[in-house]
């Protein structure tokens, strides 16, 4: 569709824009610019050159990968086998049409520490720097939010935090995602703390935890009808390319995990926010609730995550840790849960595959529980802290 096709190019002309050091446009005008695109989407006639700069997708020769490159806005991911020598790999990468990458594709390098590529659009004028980076380790079983960096972007006058997981000798793991690149979009985010999920000193023993916080996007969300937005962290990626035109579709959920998980536990503080809305509509006498779940389940040549749309349906799931409703309640003092992993669709684990990434996990949490359709309460706010995934092997 045209207006898809529209939105893509906005967000990915908003994105490159904010790499740039010379351009001190405000996120507003980039608001303006978006809502024009939308109306004229049907006037609007090919351009000549190219303006996106984006990494579309990456191989790797030989059968290293455990699963698919996780490419996010400026980062891309690639979980490998343990026997991969990351000091000499040459990743391929496919990108939008026309654009060019520098170091070129198919060099060697070494990876045992992130490396740097610079993607220029085809017209020469925008250009997006991605940092690459090889994960051989498996991902963690305990989560304690301790490990966070920054997004900043001084241009358009916002931060927002990272979470990330080190294994046991610090080597990096993974990137917790969440849906802060999208919040971006609104201009209604300044500082970390201003984001719907950021790294809070609230943490239990007096660490540092996640704080997920539902807020309203603003005059912009309403325009185009996402008025909320709930604090999220989440195992996968978020897909920021297609965030307007579906934003739970975008919502690409799981990692490798090379255990059968039995129970997922942890800790949470929670309050509802005052007023609880389903869209523009405010509901008398309803609660804000928070929800965390996890799924597992096995990979395919066609599922390589899945997105949230399906998280509960999808015909690859093995097994689900739901918080039952009767739990979600408010909570002044750090609080546990302990969750069972409940298998479904009747199927079994293969061991062989276990070890080698096929299977896949993810661990989500949100600060409102439909804050996917856009149901909650503005302020309704989840602390979280000491998540552990139990296995069978234990």
């Amino acid at each position: 569709m045209i207006i898809l096709k529209v939105s893509k190019l906005m967000i990915n002309f908003y994105l490159t824009l904010s790499q740039q050091n010379d351009d001190n446009m405000r996120i507003s005008c980039i608001c303006t610019i978006l809502l024009v695109g939308f109306a004229l989407s049907s006037c609007i006639k090919p351009e000549a050159l190219n303006t996106e700069a984006d990494i579309e997708s990456c191989t790797l020769s030989g059968n290293l990968l455990k699963s698919d490159p996780i490419i996010e806005n400026t980062t891309v991911t690639l979980l490998v086998k343990s026997e991969t020598d990351i000091t000499r790999q040459a990743p391929e990468f496919t990108l939008t049409p026309g654009a060019t990458i520098s170091p070129a594709s198919g060099t060697i390098r070494d990876f045992t520490k992130p490396q740097t590529y610079t993607v220029t659009s085809e017209d020469g004028q925008w250009s997006k720097k991605y940092a690459v980076t090889f994960v051989v380790s498996d991902v963690a079983m305990k989560f304690d939010f301790e490990n966070v960096r920054q997004v900043v972007n001084k241009n358009l006058n916002y931060t927002y935090d990272v979470f990330y997981e080190n294994d046991s000798l610090g080597t990096f793991v993974m990137d917790w995602a969440s849906g802060n690149a999208g919040f971006a979009l609104t201009g209604c985010g300044s500082a970390a703390n201003t984001f719907p999920t950021y790294s809070s000193d609230e943490g239990m023993n007096g660490t540092k935890c996640a704080k997920l916080i539902t807020r309203s996007t603003g005059s912009f969300g309403a325009l185009v009808k996402m008025y909320i937005a709930a604090g999220n962290l989440f195992m996968g990626m978020f897909d920021i390319s297609s965030a307007l035109s579906d934003a739970v579709k975008a919502t690409k959920l799981g990692v490798p995990f090379t255990h059968v998980p039995t129970y997922l536990k942890g800790y949470y503080k929670y309050k509802a926010g005052d007023v609880f809305k389903d869209k523009e509509t405010v509901i008398s006498g309803r609660k804000d609730k928070w929800d965390i779940y996890a799924i597992f389940f096995e990979s395919d040549a066609t599922t390589s995550m899945i997105d949230a749309t399906q998280r509960f349906t999808h015909p690859n799931l093995i097994s689900i840790a739901h918080i039952d409703d009767s739990l979600r309640s408010e909570a002044n003092e750090w609080t546990e849960f302990y969750i069972p992993f409940i298998t479904v669709n009747g199927k079994t684990v293969d061991q062989t595959k276990l070890k080698t990434g096929v299977y896949k996990l993810a661990i989500v949490l949100s600060s409102s529980l439909d804050g996917d359709t856009f149901q909650g309460a503005v302020g309704s706010t989840l602390l979280v802290d000491e998540i552990e995934v139990i296995h069978g092997d234990e």
